[in-house]
């Protein structure tokens, strides 16, 4: 069952305090109008009863998804001691567990992982369409304001790269990226025990090492 509990919060922009309610998880399952919630990003959002002002607040949020098999924690904290009674059997019962030190990152997680799509081979395809962006189309890193992965289908994937007011998409072969990533398996392998990350700062390591820069 999802819960919430109430907390003393000062203001950012006036420094009053007020209380404000915050989920601690959600099960979607069971409050499936939730969903639409985390997806927006909303349920970080908040209000100054006060100065009126909105803001985001990334508290924890465990988030469960029996239906589709995933837990995702957003936290910005890699702690996740509390968690540990819950690994073994979610890992038992086949869900994936991931967590999310982002807002962006949480909401783009929900989209993959509902698809049932590997966001291992998200994570290459956004790598490999940044290095062709940069190399083949001679785009400059520092114009690129964003990565976003758009969906798979037809087993073809779209990511699109966002720089300054344009952007370009690129329409990828999910055969070619299990094939990269099948070669290379001890290098992408997870542990999901730990609640792992698999985000743009986790694939750059992961090349970082294979070329002896980590």
């Amino acid at each position: 069952m999802s819960e919430t509990r109430e907390i003393e919060y000062t203001c950012p922009y006036c420094g009053k305090q007020f209380n404000m309610t915050i989920h601690d998880s959600i099960n979607v399952s069971q409050d499936p109008d939730l969903r639409d919630l985390c997806v927006s990003g909303d349920v970080f959002t908040h209000s100054c009863p006060h100065c009126h002002k909105s803001f985001m607040v990334l508290n924890p949020l465990l988030y469960m998804d029996p239906e589709h098999r995933f837990v995702i924690w957003a936290c910005e904290s890699d702690n996740i001691s509390g968690l540990k009674p819950l690994v073994d059997p979610l890992k038992k019962a086949g869900f994936t567990l991931r967590r999310c030190p982002s807002v962006r990152e949480f909401v783009e997680k929900i989209t993959i992982l509902e698809e049932g799509t590997d966001d291992v081979m998200v994570e290459l395809a956004k790598y490999d369409s940044f290095i062709e962006y940069i190399d083949n189309r001679k785009g400059n890193p520092s114009d690129v304001t964003g990565i976003r992965y758009e969906y798979t289908k037809d087993d073809i994937m779209k990511v699109t790269i966002m720089a300054d007011d344009k952007s370009m998409s690129f329409l990828i072969p999910t055969g070619a990226l299990k094939e990269e990533i099948a070669a290379e398996a001890d290098t992408f392998r997870l542990d999901d025990t730990d609640f792992p990350v698999v985000n743009d700062q986790w694939i750059i390591s992961l090349f970082q090492k294979a070329s002896g820069k980590a």
